[in-house]
């Protein structure tokens, strides 16, 4: 549809992100490993603007089964779907609200985020794009038959925000058994949040986001599925070694790498053995890990 342009290490108290890719016949057969997944990194947001609903569906088009997304808590208390804890990088809201620097999303109502075009910066045939409330976001990610890996956004900001994406995923049908079982993964840099986000519901998988040492594996392994860390950080050392350890479900603890989006990266981190990667570009990392 449109032109294919082919982090720090979190403490434990950080947010979880969470990827898939695709392994090669010959590294399959080193590790063992089956075909992974590759995860759209805010949807395919190399070519539609990240977090959008655009961005679902350009992932969709290029065949990609899970998307990623971030989510935050207006002031009135909406659920929205955006990176960032300001509003001025991906939307028009330093033209609209002038006077309301520094534009944290937390201190906009629902109404007033849904005024801002979240898609010209990215470019002028995106204009209109709008900053989707969850409940949009997973009405759309279910219509299209697609996963959803979400991240709990900076939650030390959001008291409660836990309890309150279960209620939201309820109302939407996403805590039914299947989507629990294959569709849904929640994740954060915050190893509370997922700690929490366990004991309220233990069925869902959780993730933590970054590189934690080898020897506290088996406290994060308590809480969460997957430990999910910058492409930077990790080696095939340390992909066997979090294998070695069995997760909050008493399945191995899964590996998924971020951002990777380009074909060298891709092939790299496959050969470690990861079990997803996180792209921007899911067209280019698939191409690579099946060359």
């Amino acid at each position: 549809m449109y032109v294919r342009a082919a982090a720090a290490l979190a403490s434990v108290t950080g947010s979880v992100v969470i990827g898939v890719l695709v392994l090669p016949a010959a590294a399959e057969a080193a590790t063992g490993h089956g075909r992974p997944v590759v995860i759209a990194h805010r949807g395919a947001s190399a070519y539609a603007p990240e977090n959008t609903l655009e961005a679902i569906d350009e992932a969709d088009d290029l065949d990609t089964t899970w998307v990623e997304n971030d989510v935050q808590r207006t002031k009135d208390g909406v659920l929205v779907v955006i990176h960032d804890t300001t509003l001025n990088r991906t939307t028009d809201v330093e033209q609209v609200f002038p006077d309301r620097a520094p534009w944290n999303v937390r201190d906009f109502t629902a109404a007033e985020i849904e005024r801002l075009d979240a898609g010209s910066w990215k470019g002028a045939e995106f204009a209109g794009e709008r900053v989707p409330t969850l409940h949009e976001y997973l009405r759309r990610v279910d219509h299209n038959r697609q996963k959803l890996l979400m991240e709990i956004k900076s939650p030390e900001l959001y008291p409660g925000i836990e309890a309150q994406i279960l209620r939201q995923l309820r109302a939407d049908g996403w805590l039914r058994y299947d989507h629990v079982r294959d569709r849904l993964v929640v994740q954060s840099f915050s190893a509370d949040s997922m700690r929490t986000m366990h004991a309220l519901r233990p069925a869902i998988k959780t993730g933590f986001l970054g590189t934690p040492a080898v020897a506290d594996l088996p406290a994060y392994a308590q809480f969460v599925d997957q430990i999910n860390p910058s492409n930077t950080t990790i080696d095939a050392d340390y992909v066997r070694a979090v294998h070695a350890v069995k997760g909050a479900h008493k399945k191995r603890l899964e590996v998924n790498t971020w951002t990777v989006n380009d074909a060298a990266t891709a092939q790299r981190v496959a050969a470690f053995g990861v079990d997803g990667i996180i792209t921007n570009a899911p067209d280019v990392v698939s191409d690579a890990v099946d060359d």
